[in-house]
């Protein structure tokens, strides 16, 4: 009997900082995440890879930073994650961030309505697009975020989670027929997008609802974007298992995809491909979680290596630019 495949939702998103201590400093300090895994890109040794979290750094809940010091400003467009959402509790929470990001003149428009959400778009220093966005009225959410207890943040504010993310494409047929029919996503929406420009639609996995959601705009008239620094550099949907993924993998290969191996990255096992529209695409399991080689009470505090590149700690080391993640995670204003 085949397997019953459903991935749970989003795992994470990875996006390109050219400035890892600033960078360090506005995601804990200013919206009061956990780092909560400093290490380095596998692929490159010679920057870092970030970790942004809940208390314990779950799946779900993570924003993840590849620090490319000389990467020149993202350029906007097809073929990329748009925005990254982010949950926060309700509409209450969305009003005091407002009021907090104009205290600390964080780039930021007024809380809109979409459909029976509210959302607050803003950007972090380097133009990454973000949002926070609240569940609607008849809707809980999917958050599963453990509060930061040395967050800068109060409790009831805090962030919960990843909440949806947006794609821009050119056309929405090949990356919905990839959501929906390789990936198992539902479809459960589809209007004009609101610059008139193109169709916008919406999918969601698993649960459903805040941390399973896609939404997919066509922006037919936008080049194709430029990967940079405040730009989106992959997401990552999430799997139960090393075994649920490799039928994924088989999934993928059936429909034509070009997938990936599974890749041991020590913290989940990856697996990559490009969906047409050219938004990189990841399968991560949710385990075996950040605090395999580090106790919880003391996640992101120093630099953690996987097994592999223990051996060559001092020399990764030496080629890094010094962090101080310390004052970054235990100073802020509440």
């Amino acid at each position: 009997m085949a397997m019953s495949l459903a991935l749970g939702g989003l795992h994470h998103v990875t996006a390109v900082t050219a400035h890892a201590a600033e960078n360090v400093a506005f995601y804990t300090r200013m919206l009061g995440l956990r780092l909560v895994k400093k290490t380095v890109n596998q692929d490159d040794v010679s920057a870092y890879h970030l970790f942004y979290g809940d208390e314990i750094g779950s799946a779900g809940t993570e924003v993840t930073f590849f620090d490319w010091a000389r990467a020149a400003r993202h350029h906007p467009g097809i073929g990329e994650v748009a925005a990254i959402a982010l949950q926060v509790p309700d509409r209450a929470a969305l009003e005091w961030w407002a009021e907090r990001f104009a205290a600390h003149d964080v780039a930021h428009e007024t809380i809109e309505e979409r459909a029976d959400r509210a959302l607050l778009p803003f950007t972090d220093p380097e133009g990454q697009r973000l949002q926070l966005i609240a569940g609607g009225s008849n809707e809980a959410g999917s958050a599963s975020g453990r509060p930061w207890s040395g967050s800068p943040v109060p409790e009831e504010r805090q962030i919960r989670g990843l909440g949806a993310v947006t794609l821009n494409v050119r056309d929405i047929g090949p990356t919905a027929r990839v959501l929906t029919d390789v990936l198992g996503f539902r479809q459960t929406g589809d209007a004009a997008a609101a610059n008139g420009s193109g169709r916008v639609a919406n999918f969601e996995t698993g649960p459903g609802g805040l941390g399973t959601e896609v939404r997919v705009e066509a922006q037919p008239d936008l080049p194709r974007a430029g990967l940079g620094r405040g730009g989106v550099h992959h997401i990552a949907f999430r799997t139960a298992s090393n075994e649920e993924q490799l039928h994924w993998r088989e999934r993928i290969t059936a429909a034509g995809l070009d997938v990936t191996p599974p890749i041991d990255r020590f913290y989940f096992r990856s697996l990559y491909f490009r969906e047409p529209g050219g938004v990189l695409f990841e399968i991560a399991t949710d385990g075996p979680g950040f605090a395999t080689d580090e106790d919880a009470a003391h996640l992101g505090e120093r630099l953690a290596l996987p097994p592999f590149l223990e051996p060559h700690r001092a020399r990764i080391e030496a080629g890094l630019r010094p962090l101080d993640t310390a004052v970054a995670q235990t100073s802020g204003d509440r």
